[in-house]
């Protein structure tokens, strides 16, 4: 609805506005809402239980058996995989199926050439992590980093202005160092049906608020975004497969699902997506829209990428919203790594349904 898009837009734009400058007086709930959010997720771990696992090591080179061979030899591109257990992969048994490796291994693919991944994200992780993880990742001078947070800065209620200060910071360091950046914004925790109305409500408009505000920060420092939103619900609704044994965190099925909502965005940062394929379909209602009011659509449409606009004179005040075309992640020969070869699964179409549970929306009750 625009006039839902157009508050979040005003309050999307308020919160970037205070993260640039040091305001301090935002904050992502009232005192009152904090203490009933956290009754609730603890009902809700309660309910569910919390993975006693650790996500697997997924680190090492991928897609070699993809690299030209009638070209040079190249050295392979290093993509950094950096925030919380959705980047992660808490909830998967086998590195091949966390998504730092099936983005590693979609990324060979397309380029036709090895991707040795560094993933730094922990399970936990909020937007002041972010420094440290920077720190371990800088080294190994990445060509691109997927950035996944911000759950846990809603259900730990960290100040908005200074989270999303957080994340502009890192991925402005990234883009200093000539990292290209991809950041999946927070998911939609309404979606989380242990979370009951109205709280429910209240995790959905605060997650959105985060998320569109994120965007802005993550575009105007250089990078580009893809909501994550609810983009699984429909198919967490009706397949439980889709669930990790704790039916919270997402199973192999449903990081392969979101990693593939990632890919086209990775690839096309690296200007290796394919020119017959772009761009896809654009968002109803906008092609080039005001920062703000991009983050804001984005927010309430999972799978959207933002990019800056790059025309002459438009700069970073103005954004593309589009829904690019997924392919399917490669198969058994696609990567090499201790753990085996990266899975590949079908995609999903996106749906807003609020009812829905989503497999990136897991942290609404506890840490992500």
């Amino acid at each position: 609805m625009p006039g839902a898009r157009d508050s979040r837009a005003r309050v999307a734009r308020r919160i970037a506005t205070a993260a640039a400058y040091g305001g301090g007086g935002l904050g992502l709930l009232g005192v009152g809402l904090v203490g009933l959010l956290l009754t609730e997720s603890r009902l809700a771990i309660q309910a569910i239980g919390v993975l006693e696992t650790v996500p697997p090591k997924a680190d090492g080179v991928y897609g070699e058996a993809f690299a030209d061979r009638s070209a040079a030899p190249q050295p392979p591109l290093v993509l950094a995989v950096l925030g919380d257990s959705t980047g992660a992969g808490l909830g998967v048994a086998r590195a091949r199926e966390t998504p730092g490796a099936l983005l590693a291994a979609g990324l060979a693919s397309v380029a036709e050439r090895p991707v040795q991944l560094v993933n730094v994200a922990r399970s936990g992780g909020r937007s002041a992590d972010l420094s440290g993880q920077l720190e371990q990742a800088l080294p190994h001078r990445p060509d691109v980093a997927v950035i996944m947070i911000g759950a846990n800065d809603v259900t730990r209620h960290s100040p908005a202005q200074v989270a999303v200060r957080q994340l502009g910071e890192a991925v402005a360091a990234l883009r200093a160092n000539g990292c290209e950046v991809v950041v999946g914004t927070c998911p939609d925790l309404g979606t989380i049906k242990p979370v009951r109305p109205p709280l429910r409500w209240v995790a959905r408009r605060l997650s959105r608020q985060l998320a569109a505000a994120q965007t802005i920060a993550v575009v105007e420092a250089g990078g580009r975004t893809v909501s994550l939103g609810s983009l699984l619900g429909p198919e967490f609704a009706a397949r439980p497969e889709m669930f990790a044994a704790d039916r919270y965190h997402p199973s192999a099925q449903g990081y392969a699902t979101a990693s593939m909502a990632v890919l086209p965005s990775v690839c096309a940062t690296l200007g290796l997506w394919p020119e017959e394929e772009r761009p896809s379909a654009l968002v109803p209602g906008g092609t080039v829209l005001p920062v703000a009011v991009a983050a804001a659509t984005a927010a309430g449409r999972a799978g959207t990428e933002v990019a800056a606009v790059e025309a002459e004179g438009a700069g970073r005040r103005w954004a593309l919203l589009r829904h690019r075309l997924r392919i399917g992640l490669p198969g058994p020969e696609g990567g090499k790594e201790a753990g085996g070869d990266p899975d590949g699964g079908p995609g999903t179409d996106p749906d807003t349904d609020p009812g829905n549970t989503s497999a990136s929306s897991h942290a609404g009750a506890g840490d992500a």
